[in-house]
């Protein structure tokens, strides 16, 4: 039996109690979520992994992207990154890997690491012919079950990308046409094969094999924006519609998933994203890869992914994707990994700070720092901090014998007012 048939029968397991407990909620409120769809643990049946609730009412969780292209291929680098997402905070990894033998690739990262594993079956599909849309139906679900098989916790699967969407595509005034690596490979072989994509006119046989092994099923947004002036177009919406419906028949199958959203979105129009697209889908959990808030930071992408993430986050998304300074430019370094898990989850912190379910404890957690900050307690804020070690490299190298910082040294005002405080007590 899968996760959501369980919960259905309102039977309480001990996924779900583990859930419970590391976020602090009622095991019977996961299992009501989980039965409805709007709560996913992603959790392969061939495989033990850390276990994470993803959805309403929980803490809003983050994923890493790592993985070779064809332009660079060194596994001990991959596995290097999976390892330091993991210590960084990373809730969950997806192997993109497109270059290589993908097989061992995914073998080494998820023995790496004890967080859940997303995986893309399609680039194995694709992998396994001279060009993309030689690929057969058969191929792409056979990448689908040999990552089952592996215990991949979610894969990712295009199946919004069908003929009605390309007909919105080909009308539509996008300049960027298709980012999403995934719905490219997809549209190319519709137009190449002349047929629908099989992830849609054959769903059924994925969700037999997702139900087999218990695996989420993550769909993909490959009609997402990849810039500022393709967001909120009707590909976009057309696919959300589609996703929409897929979702429905997921549920009824017993399979749990999540949807994928944009993007490259403008501020004012993420609200309008996240709402969309959680009311289109009945509110199954929402994974964004940022959204991008502007077009002209390359370099700095980290930030404006978790400008947008933040927002989306307080508007209702569940799961949030990082990005790292090298998006758009290069394949990222193990310090660009770093960076981008660190910076998406200060944003899906503070995206805490502002969310149902979750204000409270996030809010503690900010309680906390500003005590430790009040008493100038060094080594309790660098407990708490996101990133600890670079706080206390910071404050090491330009430390002074005052006890506060070096910005402010004697005329700190927490010490001042400190200060005054305990001379006024003793007074009295």
């Amino acid at each position: 039996m899968t996760l959501m048939e369980d919960a259905k029968k309102g039977v309480i397991t001990s996924e779900m109690e583990a859930v419970a407990r590391s976020e602090g909620v009622e095991a019977k409120m996961i299992c009501s979520c989980i039965a409805k769809g709007t709560i996913t643990i992603p959790n392969n049946t061939q495989r033990e992994c850390r276990l994470i609730g993803i959805g309403k009412y929980l803490s809003t969780k983050v994923n890493a992207n790592i993985g070779t292209s064809r332009d660079y291929i060194n596994i001990d680098d991959e596995v290097e990154k999976a390892r330091t997402a993991q210590a960084y905070g990373a809730d969950a990894i997806m192997d993109l890997s497109t270059g290589g033998d993908l097989d061992l690739i995914r073998k080494r990262i998820m023995d790496a690491v004890e967080l859940p594993i997303g995986s893309v079956p399609i680039y194995q599909a694709a992998a396994s012919q001279k060009a993309v849309v030689d690929m057969t139906s058969d191929d792409m679900f056979n990448a689908v079950r040999k990552h089952a098989r592996d215990g991949v916790d979610f894969v990712t699967v295009h199946a919004g990308v069908n003929l009605n969407s390309i007909q919105r595509l080909k009308k539509g005034d996008r300049i960027t046409n298709i980012v999403s690596r995934g719905g490219s490979f997809t549209y190319a072989w519709m137009i190449h094969n002349g047929e629908d994509n099989p992830f849609y006119s054959e769903y059924d046989y994925l969700l037999d094999i997702a139900r087999e092994y218990d695996m989420a099923v993550s769909l993909g947004d490959g009609m997402r924006p990849g810039c500022i002036h393709d967001a909120s177009d009707r590909p976009s919406f057309m696919e959300f519609i589609t996703l929409g419906e897929l979702v429905k028949r997921t549920r009824e199958a017993d399979v749990q998933c999540f949807v994928e959203g944009p993007g490259h979105v403008p501020i004012d129009e993420i609200e309008l994203s996240v709402k969309g697209m959680k009311n289109l889908c009945d509110n199954a959990p929402l994974y964004l890869l940022g959204p991008l808030v502007t077009d002209i930071a390359p370099g700095y992408d980290h930030i404006t992914g978790a400008i947008g993430g933040t927002f989306a986050g307080m508007c209702g998304t569940d799961f949030l994707c990082m990005t790292t300074p090298a998006e758009h430019l290069a394949l990222p370094t193990n310090d660009d990994i770093r960076e981008g898990t660190i910076v998406t989850k200060i944003a899906a912190h503070a995206a805490d700070l502002a969310k149902e379910g979750q204000k409270e404890r996030a809010r503690a957690i900010d309680d906390r720092m500003a005590h430790a900050r009040r008493n100038l307690d060094w080594d309790t804020q660098f407990s708490i901090a996101i990133d600890g070690e670079r706080a206390r490299q910071i404050r090491e190298s330009r430390i002074t014998g005052s006890g506060a910082c070096s910005m402010c040294g004697d005329l700190c005002a927490m010490k001042i007012v400190n200060k005054a405080l305990e001379e006024e007590e003793e007074g009295k």
